[in-house]
């Protein structure tokens, strides 16, 4: 019995120069690590989420080198600034129309069976343009969303008073074209009331008043030859310089009178609230009045800061350095026209009053200026 333990002994010692023995696991590892294994075991099968995150890797490599990119060459303050400009005003221009009926259906100030009042965004026109996304050509879209996507509805949407392309603000819609007659001889009677705010280069003196002078449209001639609203008085200076003689009144002129109230001023600047006393109103005329009447034309009024030429807005260097911006980029800046507040007597219920919250590119420029404004909890 002693003898066979000792042999087995022996036989389990290992002898000098023979190689180690190994389990299954370490001998494949042996032949990976080896010059010699095999083509597959030299790539081992990649696992998913080794794959997932060798994906992410690069995808965050890419992204880092395509903000190295947009830094190089440095961005100048006033090339942020236009960026700023362009984020702010050129978001919903050419959109898909289900993009912007949505948008309006998310951002409606008031509706009843009468009438529907909706927040128009700059640069987005009301009527009809060729190859443009228009207020009027998502009418149908936005009428189906407020009578529910499912149920089939004859009720339409028709724009009662106008808003410019390039003006921001309440937007007033008939939802029947009896409803539409209505309004439009409400407002022939002035018993429609909309209030203006405007960011003017300027300030107005008087603070406070009523501009009455007719407007009417001309060619400037030129080396580009254009048309331009302008001013048509009724009185003018007689030749001692000491009256006013009246002169007769153009036969295609149209009468426009605008009331307006200065809220602040501050760098040469002004936040004025105007209010056109017109009936329906004169193409441009708020625009008008401010700029040839009272030399004070409106923050980006590119087209009536100067009579004789077509040209981008020229500001004071003092504004200029307000707004973050040089001369050059001055055309960036949008016109600074918001209809503020609407207000008209209900035709079978109680009247109608909205207050629209101002643009974020309107508020920025009231920030980066300093004028102030009454406190409004709608606005943005």
């Amino acid at each position: 019995m002693f003898f066979l333990l000792v042999k087995s002994r022996t036989i389990c010692r290992r002898l000098p120069g023979t190689a180690p023995v190994l389990s299954r696991s370490q001998h494949t590892a042996a032949e990976r690590d080896s010059p010699g294994g095999s083509d597959t075991a030299e790539k081992p099968r990649l696992r998913a989420i080794d794959l997932a995150r060798k994906i992410r890797q690069e995808k965050a490599k890419t992204r880092s080198e395509t903000r190295t990119q947009d830094r190089d060459p440095p961005v100048s303050g006033s090339q942020q600034r236009v960026t700023e400009l362009k984020r702010f005003t050129a978001q919903l221009q050419n959109v898909h129309p289900n993009v912007l009926a949505k948008h309006l259906h998310r951002t409606l100030l008031y509706r009843d069976k009468d009438v529907v009042i909706l927040n128009k965004p700059y640069g987005v026109p009301v009527r009809e343009e060729s190859g443009v996304t228009t207020v009027t050509s998502v009418l149908p879209v936005l009428c189906k969303m407020l009578d529910g996507l499912k149920t089939k509805t004859d009720t339409e949407l028709l724009p009662c008073l106008g808003l410019e392309k390039d003006s921001s603000g309440a937007l007033l819609l008939a939802r029947s074209e009896a409803v539409l007659e209505h309004i439009l001889s409400l407002s022939r009677s002035n018993q429609v009331e909309r209030k203006y705010w405007v960011i003017t280069v300027g300030v107005p003196v008087p603070s406070e008043g009523l501009i009455d002078i007719p407007i009417i449209e001309r060619e400037v001639t030129g080396p580009k030859p254009h048309f331009k609203m302008t001013l048509s008085p009724l009185f003018r200076m007689n030749e001692a310089g000491d009256g006013m003689t009246k002169v007769r009144s153009h036969r295609q002129a149209h009468a426009a009178a605008t009331k307006y109230r200065v809220l602040d001023s501050s760098y040469g600047c002004s936040l004025v609230e105007l209010q056109p006393l017109t009936g329906t109103g004169v193409k441009h005329q708020m625009r008008v009045h401010m700029a040839y009447a009272l030399a004070c034309p409106i923050l980006g009024d590119h087209k009536y800061s100067h009579w004789s030429k077509l040209a981008p807005q020229k500001l004071p260097d003092r504004v200029l350095k307000k707004l973050g911006l040089e001369q050059s980029k001055s055309r960036y800046l949008p016109l600074h026209l918001h209809a503020r507040q609407l207000a008209l007597p209900g035709r079978s219920q109680s009247d109608v009053a909205v207050s629209c919250p101002m643009p974020k590119y309107f508020i920025k420029t009231l920030n980066r200026l300093q004028l102030t404004f009454p406190e409004d909890k709608n606005d943005e």
